[in-house]
């Protein structure tokens, strides 16, 4: 071998020592696109994995796992479909996803894959955190013991919730569910706020921030906002993002309040990937991924192992048809720890909120409030019982008075009642107001 050959040789050993080989990159293989499924052959992937898809135009779609059956799997976008062909190259990203979460986003509007829809560019800032954090041990979860100061009267006094607790808002439609979590972000005393605006109308996003939350309730919350148009999936990851920013909030030791409108929706986005994966339908054509879904979601709130710090979640519960036993709603009934109900009968009197204290109940009420509070709120729920039996009657002149002295006291107190229950919509009530005016009611 001549000495230039070897040179030569030589040379391109030393490149190669210098220049460190790129790892191999494996592709799958877009086969088949059904309604919002992409099928995929030709590379492993991992359930829940994001993938990155390659389109005609040069573009890049991003994906996610959501099944497989034997080597086809199946994605789901996260973005409009557009420029897909047979055979488009599909590459699986890594599975180790990790977000930064900070301070700094306090006051901005993200999405459900933590990217800005308020046209500024995000710091960079925060912590790295892994994308899924499994919930803490039951047995090692701080019990909950102190009230939490939501600034409505009739939820403060009537319906205490405590730090850690995690409630549902049962409402139809147009009866002032988003309009109530307005008040409560503005008014509640909780150090971090995190709104999901989970499958909405988009033009009722920029209404809820600049009404119902307005500029001071923004500053210590953050919005995270999946409108209806978008991806199932996308609106899946942004209730998510919603709990994972209050899990870090609350690691922080600071009290956090999450506010999720609507876990109905949530379900309706699981339900949607479900079919399209050939899951069979079960109750109203809700497959048992749904429920399952719903509780491990509702489980990520609550208190953590460390003593300082909560998180305190309300979900609005959409009941179709004002139906109370709609699928999701009854599931939502038995895995949170107490619910507000509001009625349309209530709403189209002009009485906001519009809460019907004989539906609703807060099961950690006993323990975060003294006894003789607690017994009031009882008292008060009796006479506003007692006078629903003949709210009908009386413009009849169907009851007559002196035949029951608790009837009578009932119908007299109602006014009183009723003015208590009612909070106009920039109005706020602590907690020591809320007690004090209970008592002044039942003097």
């Amino acid at each position: 071998m001549s000495d230039a050959l070897l040179q030569r040789l030589q040379r391109a050993r030393q490149q190669l020592a210098a220049t460190p080989v790129p790892p191999p990159r494996r592709f799958g293989r877009l086969v088949r696109v059904t309604g919002l499924t992409l099928e995929v052959v030709g590379c492993p992937l991992a359930l829940g994995q994001r993938c990155r898809v390659y389109a005609a135009d040069g573009q890049t779609l991003s994906a996610e796992v959501v099944g497989f059956n034997r080597e086809l799997c199946y994605l789901m976008p996260l973005q409009p479909m557009s420029g897909l062909y047979p055979g488009a190259r599909v590459e699986a990203l890594p599975s180790d996803e990790q977000i930064r979460i900070g301070h700094h986003l306090l006051g901005r509007v993200v999405d459900g894959l933590l990217q800005p829809l308020d046209g500024l560019p995000l710091p960079e800032a925060g912590d790295w955190v892994p994308w899924f954090q499994s919930p803490p041990n039951p047995l090692t979860r701080q019990p909950v013991t102190t009230p939490l100061d939501v600034g409505v009267r009739a939820i403060n006094g009537l319906l205490t919730p405590g730090k850690g607790q995690r409630l549902g808002l049962f409402a139809g439609s147009g009866v002032g569910k988003s309009m109530l979590l307005g008040m409560m972000t503005r008014n509640t005393r909780a150090q971090v706020v995190i709104v999901g605006l989970i499958g909405e109308r988009g033009r009722e996003v920029r209404e809820f921030i600049e009404h119902a939350l307005g500029p001071e309730g923004r500053q210590r919350a953050i919005v995270v906002a999946a409108p209806a148009d978008q991806s199932p999936l996308l609106r899946l990851r942004a209730a998510q993002l919603c709990h994972r920013l209050a899990e870090y909030f609350r690691e922080q030791g600071l009290d956090v309040l999450l506010l999720m409108d609507s876990l109905t929706r949530y379900a309706q986005a699981q339900r949607e990937i479900a079919l399209a994966v050939g899951e069979p339908p079960a109750t109203r054509g809700y497959p048992p991924s749904v429920f399952s879904m719903l509780t491990q979601l509702v489980e990520r709130a609550g208190n953590g192992q460390h003593a300082s710090g909560s998180l305190t979640a309300f979900y609005t519960v959409l009941a179709e048809g004002d139906d109370q036993q709609d699928p999701v709603a009854d599931a939502a009934r038995a895995i949170l720890d107490g619910h507000v109900v509001l009625t349309r009968r209530l709403a189209e009197q002009g009485h906001y909120p519009a809460i019907d204290i004989g539906a609703s109940v807060s099961r950690v009420m006993p323990q975060v409030v003294p006894a003789a509070w607690l017994q009031q709120a009882t008292r008060l729920r009796q006479l506003w019982g007692r006078y629903q039996q003949v709210r009908e009657l009386l413009p009849l002149g169907g009851y007559q008075p002196g035949a029951d002295p608790g009837m009578d006291d009932a119908v007299q107190r109602y006014p009183q009642i009723e003015h208590y229950l009612q909070q106009g919509l920039h109005d706020a009530a602590s907690l020591e107001d809320s007690a004090n005016q209970l008592a002044r009611v039942l003097a």
